[in-house]
């Protein structure tokens, strides 16, 4: 995969992550403070803590200067015109999010195989990169982590994980194929509303 078209494809990322982080602030009447750190967190927040766990400098974080601004110039334009972008958001939100879920859960694997780690790492530095953001902006907005219930989402960055430390991204073709089978995957679990199983505990009667 070229450098120009992993770059877009993190564009990409940033921007559906920043809005949605923005988003949930909005929902949640926190004011434009909370909306842009909910937004940055939401788009930096899992690669910052894969980062921490699997030996990168978390200073390095800060060397995505562009990214860091895409991201704001997103957060600004959906605090200043929320109601006209919503409208596209509802249409094409999902679609641009499942790009950037795929394109940074590989990022993430990549990072952790390119420093020796297990298999393991690999597969929780894509979970993380791929879906951490997410997570935290659902705990700061005092949710229940939609990645866990609602949607199978984490599930394709493990599986992002799995390819590139068992070896399946060694080309370009190779990646570009895991990019679009797992963008694909999550635009069909969001279209025909895929479930993993879960059980319920009913609470006790007195």
């Amino acid at each position: 995969m070229t450098e120009f078209s992993w770059e877009l494809l993190t564009i990409i990322g940033t921007i559906a992550f920043a809005v949605s982080g923005a988003i949930v602030a909005m929902e949640e009447e926190y004011d434009i403070l909370g909306v842009y750190f909910l937004g940055l967190v939401t788009a930096f927040g899992g690669g910052a803590i894969r980062n921490l766990l699997i030996g990168v400098p978390v200073s390095a974080l800060w060397g995505q200067s562009m990214f860091f601004t895409i991201a704001i110039l997103s957060i600004t334009a959906v605090f200043l015109f929320p109601n006209n972008l919503l409208k596209h958001w509802n249409k094409w939100g999902n679609f641009f999010d499942a790009i950037g879920l795929s394109a940074f859960a590989i990022q993430g694997a990549l990072y952790a195989a390119e420093m020796n780690h297990p298999i393991s790492a690999v597969i929780f530095a894509a979970l993380l990169t791929g879906s951490g953001g997410g997570i935290v902006r659902d705990l700061l907005a005092r949710r229940k982590p939609l990645v866990f219930k609602e949607e199978i989402y984490a599930v394709w960055a493990i599986l992002c994980g799995l390819f590139v430390g068992w070896g399946f991204t060694d080309s370009p073709f190779e990646m570009y194929s895991l990019f679009i089978i797992i963008t694909l995957l999550r635009i069909l679990s969001y279209t025909y509303k895929w479930r993993l199983p879960n059980r319920q505990l009913r609470k006790l009667e007195n």
